[in-house]
């Protein structure tokens, strides 16, 4: 593992980061994008990530949020962990994608409609273990909340 990656890692897991990450990257993140024309997002150069586009759960506006996520290339898919970086509640994408799982990311800079699924049973079990091999530091978000993080799985429509 690269020596920056695991600096990463390390940071990635303070309560100070959790405090501020939340603001700060997905602003950076969306900012970049739009100027580059979604040929960039910064934070894609720690983890792989994807712009989604969800309409509000009350509002019915479209919602864009800059995820970190989990490729899955042998079922075309995406693993999209809600962990809020280790702070209370579920993120509000989550609450966007339960209330309409027809979606869209913007991935390497192409628009692709998708559909999530909510995982839960052995098919969470099964995707979290993943997740934590994938980025170690969502098992220290889990251990600060009392709530059990959403995963979704995203599949091309």
């Amino acid at each position: 593992m690269p020596p920056g990656l695991r600096l990463m890692q390390k940071m990635s897991s303070t309560r100070t980061f959790a405090r501020i990450a939340p603001h700060f990257i997905p602003a950076m993140d969306r900012t970049v994008h739009r100027l580059t024309r979604g040929k960039v997002l910064l934070s894609a150069k720690m983890l792989p990530g994807v712009i989604l586009t969800v309409r509000g759960a009350k509002s019915g506006l479209p919602r864009r949020t800059p995820l970190a996520c989990m490729p899955e290339p042998e079922n075309d898919s995406w693993l999209l962990i809600g962990s809020n970086f280790g702070r209370p509640g579920h993120p509000t994408w989550t609450t966007n994608l339960l209330a309409h799982p027809d979606a869209e990311v913007n991935w390497h800079a192409t628009n692709i409609p998708v559909h999530a699924r909510l995982l839960s049973g052995p098919e969470r079990t099964a995707a979290w273990t993943a997740a934590l091999n994938f980025w170690p530091p969502y098992a220290t978000y889990q251990q600060r909340v009392d709530r059990e993080i959403r995963l979704f799985r995203l599949t091309r429509r």
